[in-house]
């Protein structure tokens, strides 16, 4: 069966205008479907909705960045980069290509503004962790490198794809539906068989009354800078914090995201860039899954991807409604 993929593709159009066309032609040679900003300009937000519509029928998302940040909205957050955190939050595969010496770039396809330099610096180090990237110098070298990280992106993560709506199922779709239903069943099988202990298992377990401490980075939606910071919350509190948006599923990167933007919320602060500190999420996860509330489980996106997913238990929701519910006074 002949498949098709679409990809987003993602940039700073205004500076990016050759090494795009480049890109572009590379995904058509490979029988791709490209979608991107061009086609459907985000001026504004009635726009950008749009522009959601269209990474939602996406496969994958390729991010190209070079020496501009890119237009901004009235919160000072480019559109590329709100572009590049709906895809993460919708599960995509990002292919993330930076420029590797951004100093060496032409002043006039560089932001003049000191403050959007600073903003740009701020996306490419998000952008750089947690995901492998692939560095670029001149527009020549770009078809090569988007044809080989697409090509491995696709044989490692394979995607639902387009076939043509007049392709009659066939014996080769079948086949291929069969075998996707022992490889559920098998992946099924070896859930159950690591199953997580039972919090009752676990001797002097902490309860929601116990306190534990976060801490990260975040960035200002005025000069991008990064800072520090730190809470000292209890288990039960954080869990009020997040609980209610565990009723829609969300991914294990949203949580994080979530949990961080309510927790500087507490403190007075309004950032438009989070992040936890990994090994101190990773043990508030475990420690919520021991106490019954959630549960995790990796599973396809509806882009063909796989990820980690939250979702609430019937503890967890029980806990959840008695935290957050609103009593009468007195």
């Amino acid at each position: 069966m002949n498949k098709r993929y679409q990809v987003f593709v993602s940039s700073t159009y205004a500076d990016l205008r050759e090494e795009r066309s480049r890109v572009i032609q590379t995904l058509m040679e490979m029988d791709c479907i490209p979608s991107g900003m061009e086609l459907f300009p985000a001026a504004d937000e009635d726009q950008f909705e749009f522009i959601k519509k269209v990474i939602d029928d996406c496969d994958y998302y390729l991010l190209v960045i070079g020496g501009r940040y890119g237009s901004t909205t009235a919160e000072g957050v480019s559109y590329t980069e709100k572009e590049y955190q709906y895809a993460i939050s919708k599960g995509l595969k990002v292919i993330a290509l930076l420029h590797q010496e951004p100093d060496s770039i032409p002043v006039g396809k560089t932001d003049k503004d000191a403050a959007l330099g600073e903003r740009l610096e701020a996306f490419r180090e998000t952008v750089q962790q947690g995901r492998l990237v692939k560095y670029w110098r001149t527009a020549e070298e770009l078809p090569g490198i988007v044809s080989l990280s697409l090509s491995k992106t696709i044989k490692t993560y394979p995607a639902a794809g387009w076939v043509r709506g007049n392709a009659a199922a066939s014996a080769e779709v079948l086949e291929e539906i069969n075998e996707l239903r022992k490889k559920n069943a098998d992946l099924q099988a070896a859930l159950s068989a690591v199953a997580p202990a039972p919090a009752q298992a676990i001797q002097n377990i902490a309860g929601l009354d116990a306190k534990f401490g976060l801490s990260g980075m975040y960035q200002t939606r005025y000069d991008g800078q990064h800072y520090e910071w730190k809470s000292n919350l209890t288990f039960g509190e954080m869990f009020a914090l997040i609980g209610p948006h565990l009723i829609e599923h969300p991914s294990d990167g949203r949580v994080q995201i979530e949990l961080a933007k309510a927790i500087l919320g507490l403190q007075g602060k309004k950032p438009y860039g989070t992040t936890i500190e990994d090994q101190l999420f990773q043990t508030l996860k475990i420690q919520l899954q021991a106490l019954g509330l959630i549960e995790l489980r990796y599973t396809g996106t509806v882009k063909g991807g796989m990820a980690l997913f939250w979702s609430l238990t019937t503890t967890g929701t029980q806990t959840m409604v008695q935290l957050r519910a609103v009593r009468k006074d007195g």
